[in-house]
């Protein structure tokens, strides 16, 4: 089995350190205007007052990073990211997980920032190999790398991990090192196919087994189409982590995922005397 490997992801001020001996690392997904009408609205007019609340909240509710996505469609992306990131940065200091799919955004997202950013994401893709991988270099970044590639989503465990060998030998071919990326396996909705979550898990076991890399999901996929998401979301996480999963994308404001997370932290020895579980459970009882 192979070592298990560090991934630093920082703003000018905070520093993340992802290992699979620290508590589990939360990514704030709710920044993301995708299915959030209200966000959407504001984006259009220039506003970004449900950023920051989202950004604080997230924050407050245990996340350590936050995702920032742009995606308004029919508006041009680069200046919205910008705003959207200055925005973030003042009112908190936790690192910024940059998402977007273009390349010209990316790259200007990227001149800004001060800190060592998560870029979200590559893939198998040779399109997104070619353009991505170097500015991960140029930036000093790490990046979220997703198990897919020109041919879709392999429908195997095994093919997956031979589309994550791919990514961290071409990107070691740059001279980026495997604790710079993030393997992402791919949460896929049980609503379409029963087995995507145990597809998604091993190839969690197999990736970690081989490199010892960091690895995320969007975890709350995987419940899509169904009832009474947030126990789904819950327990899959909590199987994930326990597999590997470090740094899932998640909604911390989900209090069954949230108080799930840090229950697989204090199972699994990184909650030291169980701190953390006794501080956030008087922070909820004092709030109840």
């Amino acid at each position: 089995m192979s070592e298990n490997l560090k991934t630093l992801v920082s703003s000018p001020t905070k520093t993340v350190e992802i290992h699979r001996s620290n508590p589990t690392v939360i990514i704030g997904e709710r920044i993301n205007p995708t299915g959030r009408k209200a966000l959407l609205a504001e984006l259009k007019e220039g506003k970004y007052d449900i950023v920051k609340s989202d950004a604080i909240a997230q924050v407050e509710a245990g996340a350590s990073i936050i995702d920032v996505n742009a995606g308004v469609p029919g508006v041009d992306e680069e200046p919205i990211l910008k705003d959207m990131m200055l925005a973030i940065m003042e009112v908190t200091d936790a690192p910024l997980c940059i998402d977007t799919a273009d390349t010209t955004a990316l790259e200007s997202a990227l001149s800004l920032y001060k800190g060592k950013a998560l870029i979200n994401s590559i893939n198998g893709e040779e399109e997104r190999l070619n353009s991505i991988l170097p500015l991960v270099k140029e930036y000093d970044a790490s990046v979220i790398a997703l198990c897919m590639d020109d041919d879709g989503i392999p429908p195997t465990p095994e093919d997956r991990f031979k589309v994550a060998a791919k990514m961290i030998e071409r990107a070691d071919k740059l001279g980026i090192s495997a604790d710079r990326l993030i393997i992402d396996p791919l949460a896929l909705t049980m609503g379409s196919d029963h087995k995507a979550g145990q597809i998604a898990i091993d190839t969690i076991r197999k990736v970690v087994k081989e490199f010892g890399v960091n690895v995320t999901m969007g975890a709350s996929n995987i419940s899509f189409g169904l009832p009474n998401r947030p126990v789904i979301n819950a327990t899959f996480i909590v199987m994930s982590i326990l597999a590997g999963l470090t740094c899932p994308i998640t909604n911390p404001l989900e209090e069954e995922v949230n108080l799930a997370i840090q229950a697989a932290d204090l199972v699994m020895g990184r909650d030291e005397f169980g701190m953390n579980w006794i501080k956030t459970y008087r922070a909820r009882s004092k709030d109840s």
